[in-house]
């Protein structure tokens, strides 16, 4: 049986984060030095996980418990010196940098299973691309700086023969009805969400008092990247979801929760690097406990964040169907960079797709190509190895850097106009040609989606080259 200098100096030692408080709440009661609680304390140390019994449970259980989860947090920390095995789609499309980052991820302890897309590339801690059960903890990584980027389509009742008859009308609803870039409204748009009580205390926790007003600016709003509003011919082969088989007119948009999302990834980001102080490469991989208050926050404020972005790509589309004066028959969307509470194996787990489309069991879902290369309406198979997951587009095949080297105006320009694709912004860096073969992508995943429609795009609206930073993948 320890002495009380020898617990004291234990309890120092298991929250080397806060030695001084824990061991001080034990010091605290250093008048009941006596056989019996110098007992149950020893018992603690000896063995955390088993519960108190006799005078000193009520005082003591709190602390024991306490010290048990602070030690399997710190188990946690430790790698698997093996990855997980994991499901890959489309290898011969994967580069190697890819599958060594999901190879990091799959050694974490809280992770039970991962897929690899065939759009899978690098990114920031997670491949994007890259699928990862969770368990009873959450990644913000994992989920990424850009919370709830989305796919969003609208079918409207107008037959594609009427598109170069109505092409003057569709480009200056496109041009008038979006925004790009840094580019907000002139004054914020008011709606239910941003009373949501969520907002109010998000506002306040980061004492960023334009924080409602700049999400109200930015709402109906692009910003930059690989972020793009266009129209396009929407191909059915067969009757699906109500649409007549034929050709449509349809609109296709890609953003995500943009300032609000950003703000509250980053924040959670970096907590949760304190919180889960991972060693060297795995640092951005770092996860919050769900049984914690901030892994419960950070669920809060992710669900807010997909919120307002699926109320971004409404107001979008709501705007320029208005201005276009077409009628929309059916409207599909889905995130791809979010995390899911869904049961696999018969367990309950949380799924984060990081640039992946959900594809349970008829699940519809999107994936598009690059400003000249078509994007496809899929329905999920739910296959069980890819945990319900698709590609989230065609991936990139170049970094952004390296596309605007090796891709000159006039390459770009000549792909787009063999495909009838009319440009309005867009930067090198988003070129047809830094991307993959989307139709060799989707070949890929016939076990994952059934395709029910091609959508070739026509007229893309995007921003310029320059980057807004509050954009991610």
């Amino acid at each position: 049986m320890l002495n009380f200098a020898e617990i004291l100096k234990y309890f120092a030692g298991v929250d080397k984060r806060n030695a001084n408080i824990l061991a001080g709440r034990i010091y605290q009661m250093k008048d009941r030095d006596e056989p019996d609680f110098i007992a149950a304390l020893s018992s603690i140390a000896a063995n955390s996980d088993v519960p108190l019994s006799g005078a000193y449970t009520q005082d003591l259980e709190p602390i024991r418990i306490e010290v048990s989860l602070i030690i399997k947090h710190t188990r946690s920390l430790i790698p698997r010196q093996q990855p997980l095995d994991y499901s890959i789609f489309g290898a011969e499309v994967i580069e190697e940098a890819a599958r060594k980052q999901m190879n990091e991820v799959m050694r974490l302890s809280p992770v039970v299973g991962g897929a690899l897309m065939p759009d899978a590339h690098p990114g920031y801690g997670i491949p994007i691309g890259g699928v990862v059960a969770v368990d009873n903890a959450v990644i913000p990584y994992a989920v990424g700086v850009d919370i709830g980027c989305r796919m969003h389509l609208t079918v409207f009742n107008e037959p594609y023969s009427n598109f170069e008859k109505l092409r003057e009308k569709l480009r200056h609803s496109i041009m008038n009805g979006t925004y790009f870039g840094k580019a907000m409204r002139s004054s914020p748009i008011e709606h239910a969400l941003l009373d949501d009580p969520r907002i109010i205390q998000i506002e306040n926790y980061f004492k960023l008092p334009e924080f409602r007003k700049r999400a109200g600016l930015q709402l109906g709003t692009s910003g930059s990247g690989n972020h793009f509003v266009e129209f396009g011919e929407l191909r059915l082969d067969k009757p699906t979801e109500g649409i007549p088989a034929g050709s449509w007119i349809a609109l296709l948009s890609h953003s995500g929760s943009r300032a609000l999302g950003f703000k509250i990834a980053n924040h959670f980001c970096d907590l949760a690097t304190k919180v889960t102080p991972l060693a060297g490469d795995l640092k951005r991989l770092a996860w919050l406990s769900m049984e914690t208050e901030e892994g419960r926050a950070y669920w809060d404020a992710m669900q807010l964040a997909g919120e307002y972005s699926a109320l971004n790509h409404e107001v979008i589309h709501d705007t320029v169907s208005t201005l276009s004066g077409l009628t929309p028959l059916l409207a599909v969307s889905n995130h791809h960079n979010f995390a899911w509470k869904e049961n696999h194996g018969g367990r309950d787990l949380y799924l984060h797709r990081k640039g992946a489309t959900p594809a349970g069991p008829g699940v519809l879902g999107i994936i598009p190509g690059s400003m000249g290369t078509p994007g496809y309406l899929v329905r999920g198979l739910g296959f069980d190895q890819s945990l319900n997951s698709a590609s989230h587009g065609a991936g990139r095949k170049m970094s952004r850097t390296q596309a605007t080297k090796e891709i000159s105006s006039d390459q770009r320009d000549a792909q787009l106009k063999a495909a009838g694709v009319e440009l309005l912004g867009g930067g090198l860096d988003e070129a047809p040609g830094a991307y993959k073969d989307i139709r060799q992508v989707i070949a890929a995943q016939s076990d994952l989606v059934e395709v029910l429609a091609e959508f070739n795009p026509k007229i893309v609206r995007m921003a310029g080259a320059e980057k807004d930073p509050e954009e991610g993948n």
